[in-house]
């Protein structure tokens, strides 16, 4: 009897071992970013421009709309991530810290237990980025709201960049960068200028970043306003197609490869793949710690996610234009998964 127990032992010893390793190794971290389309309260600002959102405006915009806003952004955050939760999620146009508060603790988002990272901008109509994390999962070190200058045009005024370094696991650093840049409302050529202005900042920061390590843990996400194609993107933050072999010190855009098949994030006259998620070479290979599960970021898309009009293709089922139409955003939100590789 006992020349089996012995190797029964050891083959179970062996087992439990051989799961654990394979449960560290594939722990994993995921981003996703959504901009959810003007989540404005209800309470009339007046140092910004929220006036169609406050009742009595042409929207009539009431604290039912509001909750019943919540209620559609909090039903679409729940299924990005098809494991639980985004460990950091990434938004844009939130109106201030209360909004982003009453999202965060929601019924269908409070079992995550986000925390918090936002500050009030600038921009002239009020919005702003910002970022919900999961403490067990992510770690702020540090973050910094960085404020765009346009030199030649000091009376714009657009949301800041927010930055975060933090930590994944124990001892991986990842650089998060939160962006929402200048729209094209007025024209594209028109406003490309803001949008270079801003991609030459951002290259500068992750350059800098590179120069200390090259290897550099860096995620770039956001609502660009331009597609990954654009001058500003593609040649001024110089973010290129994934590759086998991607070389330290660049940047790689997960959203290019989709944008090429023909998938977009939000519907004007076409798909559009105006929010991105771009990393750096590490994070594609794995070098430093944290290596993405895919070349290509996931774009979330149910059906009761969008609108069928009589011609057409379907699209985002928005909350509002001129009228009010009760919908989720006129965006869809993007995501990424990546493993802890050590």
């Amino acid at each position: 009897m006992k020349k089996y127990l012995i190797p029964g032992l050891f083959s179970i010893l062996l087992v439990l071992l051989f799961s654990s390793c394979t449960r560290k190794s594939t722990q994993s971290f995921s981003f996703a970013f959504y901009n959810v389309e003007n989540l404005f309260d209800t309470v009339n600002d007046p140092g910004i421009n929220d006036g169609r959102y406050v009742p009595g405006s042409d929207l009539d915009w009431d604290t039912e709309k509001y909750r019943h806003k919540l209620d559609n952004l909090a039903k679409v955050m729940a299924v990005v991530d098809s494991t639980g939760f985004p460990s950091v999620f990434g938004l844009s146009e939130v109106e201030n810290r209360t909004v982003v508060e009453d999202l965060a603790t929601h019924p269908l988002l409070k079992k995550a237990k986000y925390k918090i990272l936002h500050k009030d901008s600038p921009d002239g109509r009020g919005i702003d980025v910002a970022v919900l994390y999961r403490p067990k999962d992510y770690k702020p070190l540090e973050t910094r709201f960085i404020r765009p200058v346009f030199p030649e045009d000091s009376k714009t005024k657009t949301r800041d960049i927010l930055y975060t370094k933090g930590l994944v696991g124990k001892n991986d650093t990842i650089h998060i960068f939160v962006n929402h840049w200048v729209s094209r409302w007025g024209g594209q050529e028109k406003t490309e200028p803001h949008r270079i202005v801003l991609a030459k900042l951002l290259k500068h920061l992750s350059d800098s970043i590179f120069s200390l390590n090259p290897n550099a843990n860096i995620l770039i996400a956001g609502d660009l306003n331009d597609n990954p194609t654009d001058k500003s993107i593609a040649e001024y933050l110089q973010a290129k197609e994934p590759v086998a072999a991607p070389l330290s010190g660049k940047l790689y855009n997960l959203s290019l490869i989709p944008y090429k098949n023909g998938e977009g994030t939000l519907f004007y006259r076409s798909w559009d793949m105006f929010d991105q998620i771009i990393v750096s070479a590490a994070l594609l290979d794995g070098s430093n710690g944290l290596k993405t599960t895919s070349k290509s970021q996931h774009i979330t898309t149910k059906d009761w996610m969008l609108y069928k009009p009589e011609k057409g293709p379907a699209r985002p089922n928005r909350t509002a234009t001129k009228n009010y139409y009760g919908g989720y955003s006129d965006h869809l939100p993007v995501f990424v998964r990546m493993n802890l590789v050590r």
